[in-house]
């Protein structure tokens, strides 16, 4: 949404269905192969040109994100080089494999854009992190290299559950503790035509390699695992990004309302939201 004096744009959770660790380059950097979705919930950011560079942060999970220079939605701003005066209403968790903090940068490059008329530099965005490329571009698609290479892929639309424990875990920790950095990419994408078509995909041949060196520094991440696992209808659960959240994949969207109600009423410390895919 634009006006002649505001802009607004929607910062969507990133979901990583799969994710492969292929490589790690001399400057320390990992290589990834990776299918993402993103989800019909997220964050906003909103903005006004203005002669300083101010954030303020409101919304559930507002609590504890910085509105100092190190909060993503800043770096965005000063990375392009222009003042606004920015609102985020923190919906999704912070630090949590669902790519928040990019998602937001991602949508402050688009409310720049709306008020100024000037485009972010595409090729330039994996300066501010790796996940934010995929940002900002938003739909479904396959990501490799350092996060740089991106190819969009026709995915069906499919439901899900995302599960945070609100355990933080820190992505340069579990990349530290990853055994193996040279594992097989991501197959050949077959037709996939509807939800059970990817998700049997997603089943037999693809995984996330930042699993096991997540679920050491977070144990908690196997009971999310488990108990989406053992949800009414989930066909498959796994982490996303370097966790703490994980998601479980359902045939349709009912069956995915039922399933987060019934993990909210046991767990009710988790957050917990049915959503779409696409």
């Amino acid at each position: 949404m634009t006006t002649a004096e505001r802009a607004e744009a929607f910062a969507p959770a990133k979901v990583n269905l799969a994710l492969h660790v292929t490589g790690q380059r001399a400057d320390g950097y990992h290589l990834l192969d990776s299918l993402v979705m993103f989800a019909n919930l997220g964050d906003r950011v909103s903005a006004c040109l203005a002669d300083q560079l101010r954030l303020s942060v409101t919304g559930p999970l507002a609590e504890g994100v910085p509105t100092g220079p190190e909060n993503l939605v800043l770096k965005a701003a000063v990375w392009a080089g222009q003042s606004a005066d920015f609102e985020l209403e923190k919906n999704l968790p912070a630090a949590a494999g669902i790519g928040g903090g990019s998602s937001d940068a991602a949508a402050a490059l688009r409310v720049l854009e709306a008020l100024t008329g000037q485009p972010a530099d595409v090729g330039r965005l994996a300066e501010l992190g790796a996940d934010v490329p995929v940002c900002y571009f938003g739909r479904a698609c396959r990501m490799a290299g350092v996060g740089e290479q991106i190819e969009a892929v026709d995915l069906p639309r499919v439901a899900a559950v995302l599960a945070n424990p609100r355990v933080e875990v820190e992505t340069p920790h579990v990349f530290g503790k990853l055994a193996a950095k040279n594992n097989a990419p991501l197959p050949e994408l077959p037709p996939l035509g509807s939800a059970s078509d990817l998700i049997a995909f997603l089943r037999e041949q693809t995984r996330n390699d930042l699993e096991p060196p997540a679920l050491a520094l977070a144990p908690v991440i196997g009971e999310v695992l488990d108990r989406l696992w053992g949800l009414e209808g989930a066909r498959l659960a796994r982490m996303s990004g370097s966790g703490a959240t994980c998601f479980a994949l359902f045939d349709e969207i009912g069956a995915a309302e039922t399933a987060a109600a019934a993990l909210s009423a046991q767990r009710p410390d988790w957050w917990v939201s049915a959503v779409w895919l696409s």
